[in-house]
């Protein structure tokens, strides 16, 4: 990772949900039970696909490189340590690193009962490297 320093864990291969991502990312459980935070890793030009989730509003704390959040019909906002996005219910959305920066966010929900995450296409390359 060269001088990416992250304050977290960066975790194991996220390979339980390497389908809804484009390139590598990493999960590191940080708390579960009735509220889960993870932080979550992206190698340079990973992200996820556009989702969206059912019965949770999610909280993305940005705490190391950069990276890109675009909820559906709006522009893309850029992702830095410190920034936060609070991601409404039912929103779809995607999240990832910037093409030349590791990112680590982590993301935080306390959903309902019933709540899912609805998993949708994936973030073109067109679309991505336009930003």
């Amino acid at each position: 990772m060269s001088d990416f320093e992250q304050m977290f864990p960066q975790g194991e291969p996220n390979d339980a949900f390497a389908q809804y991502f484009v390139g590598q990312s990493y999960l590191a459980p940080l708390a579960s039970g009735d509220a889960t935070a993870n932080n979550v890793t992206f190698e340079p030009g990973c992200r996820n696909n556009w989702h969206i989730h059912h019965g949770a509003q999610q909280l993305l704390l940005c705490t190391a490189g950069v990276g890109w959040y675009q909820a559906d019909g709006e522009a893309a906002q850029p992702l830095t340590p410190g920034t936060t996005v609070l991601v409404p219910e039912g929103v779809k959305h995607w999240h990832g690193a910037a093409k030349d920066s590791w990112f680590s966010h982590i993301a935080v929900m306390v959903p309902r009962d019933g709540a899912s995450n609805e998993w949708l296409e994936p973030v073109g390359d067109e679309e991505y490297d336009a930003l």
